[in-house]
């Protein structure tokens, strides 16, 4: 059998068929017809002629490519969503707008002047500033943020710090938390030291020769220095020349910056609700992406998921409770700026968001399924996760948080779901070349489509809330 199926159609039924009674009747507000409709749509999702998500991903990367956002390529994404949207039949399409610092990259370079003369393959961070021509320094490695933070003021003026911290690969991609705090972090840290730019090991976990963009974050107290990331090779490489003991030092080259603002738009597609319209479940993912590869993983992929959920809702004529809006954000790379648009315009109508959920950690298979309800609405979650668990999909209280475009939202009041997907690959192609269609699974995307639209499909149908409006404000996660 197809590897789509993660268990038969007949053992399926057959789990599903046992589960409403394993609940007592109070516990289980999800009505029998409801679980039925899920019980369908997941499974039309994982027919094998069912590949409308590869379909759009496929469309996104080859007719649009990179979508930087800011960029014209990024404005014919939008109209590529808009576009989609209507021909999958949604209710309504829209745009909000959206503005934001545009960024540029040019021209990067880096090598070793002295004592070991070579060529160093590097990729200026998200928003780094240029080094306004050639620049070099002798290099001072750090093993992490932490020692960079421990070193004396003063101790590195004129100098190239390097961080050698090295991502670790896990499932639930915690080792990118645990790393990534020296790309976002490491410029201000190193200029209030004095330094005069900053290189980092590549926030990934692949041993290739192309090196991870992404965004850093400088502080309103320190000096903007340039920054940029090396391969996992050339940081190794590095390390080694400056284990020898002789000072080594490297020439920069960076021909980037921000050239002013720019004006965009996240894309909306919605199915419209019945009786409760006016309420919203909220999916999607992120529209723009790097410069580097052509956005695939990252996030055409979890877009497309998403998009086709809710084609699938309205293609087998279902008729929602509430309204399922499907969003494509722009500019979550620069750090979720359509997402802090979209909640800014939203405000006030943060109880009547149902729950919110987003697709962004790459194409692989969803293994667990969190939310963040009240807990009378718990029950709910666990009846929904009955109609996952023939997917692989566990349904686990405590931990994670909100994606990040929901958390805007979710930091707002907003109940919020994390379908947590197989992080194990995806930090090898992160932000890098290597971000392309190849990487992708269909039969993954069949399974990711069949979990978001039995997701979107049941909280709609909740007779209750799920808490927004109730849940703490402000919270971070």
């Amino acid at each position: 059998m197809s590897r789509r199926h993660v268990l038969s159609a007949a053992l399926a039924a057959c789990l599903l068929a046992a589960a409403p009674t394993s609940m007592a009747a109070a516990d289980a507000p999800l009505s029998a017809q409801d679980i039925a409709t899920a019980v369908k749509l997941r499974e039309a999702a994982l027919q094998p002629d069912e590949h409308l998500a590869w379909d759009l991903t496929e469309s996104l990367t080859t007719e649009v490519g990179q979508r930087l956002a800011g960029t014209p390529e990024a404005e014919r994404g939008v109209a590529w969503a808009v576009a989609k949207f209507k021909a999958l039949g949604y209710d309504k399409v829209y745009t909000e707008p959206v503005t934001l610092p545009l960024w540029l990259r040019r021209h990067e370079d880096a090598s070793v002047v002295s004592p070991y003369p070579q060529h160093l393959v590097v990729t200026a961070l998200g928003h780094s500033v240029g080094t306004s021509g050639p620049m070099q320094g002798e290099v001072v490695e750090f093993a992490d943020l932490a020692a960079l933070k421990a070193a004396k003021p003063g101790s590195l003026d004129g100098k190239i710090v390097y961080i050698s911290h090295r991502m670790l690969r896990s499932k639930t991609g915690s080792g990118y938390g645990e790393a990534v705090g020296a790309r976002s972090d490491g410029p201000s840290a190193a200029a209030r030291l004095g330094a005069k730019a900053l290189l980092i090991r590549s926030i990934g976990t692949d041993s290739d020769r192309l090196p991870h963009t992404g965004m850093l974050d400088y502080a309103a107290d320190a000096p903007k220095i340039p920054a940029a990331a090396l391969s996992n090779p050339d940081a190794d490489l590095l390390s080694h020349m400056l284990r020898r003991g002789k000072p080594v030092v490297v020439k920069l080259d960076l021909d980037c910056g921000e050239q002013g603002l720019a004006h965009s738009f996240n894309v909306i597609g919605e199915i419209a609700g019945s009786d409760k319209a006016n309420e919203v479940v909220t999916i999607g993912g992120h529209l723009d992406s790097w410069d580097l590869g052509t956005g695939a993983i990252d996030d055409a992929s979890g877009l497309a998921i998403t998009m086709a959920a809710g084609a699938l809702i309205h293609r087998m004529h279902l008729k929602p409770h509430r309204t399922i809006r499907v969003i494509a954000y722009m500019d979550e790379e620069s750090g979720g700026i359509g997402a802090k648009a979209y909640a800014d315009a939203h405000a006030a109508q943060v109880k009547l968001h149902q729950i919110g959920a987003e697709s962004d950690l790459g194409a692989d298979r969803i293994y667990a399924f969190h939310a963040g309800v009240k807990p009378s609405a718990w029950p709910v979650i666990e009846q929904i996760g009955q109609v996952l668990a023939p997917l692989g999909i566990v349904t686990e209280k405590g931990g994670y948080g909100p994606g990040e475009d929901p958390s805007m939202m979710a930091a707002r009041g907003m109940a919020w779901a994390d379908l947590s997907q197989d992080a194990t690959r995806y930090f090898d192609w992160h932000h890098t070349a290597n971000d392309t269609l190849d990487k992708i699974d269909p039969a993954a995307l069949g399974q990711q489509v069949a979990a978001y639209a039995v997701f979107a499909y049941l909280s709609s149908q909740a007779p209750d809330s799920f808490g927004s409006g109730e849940l703490p404000v402000g919270k971070q996660y």
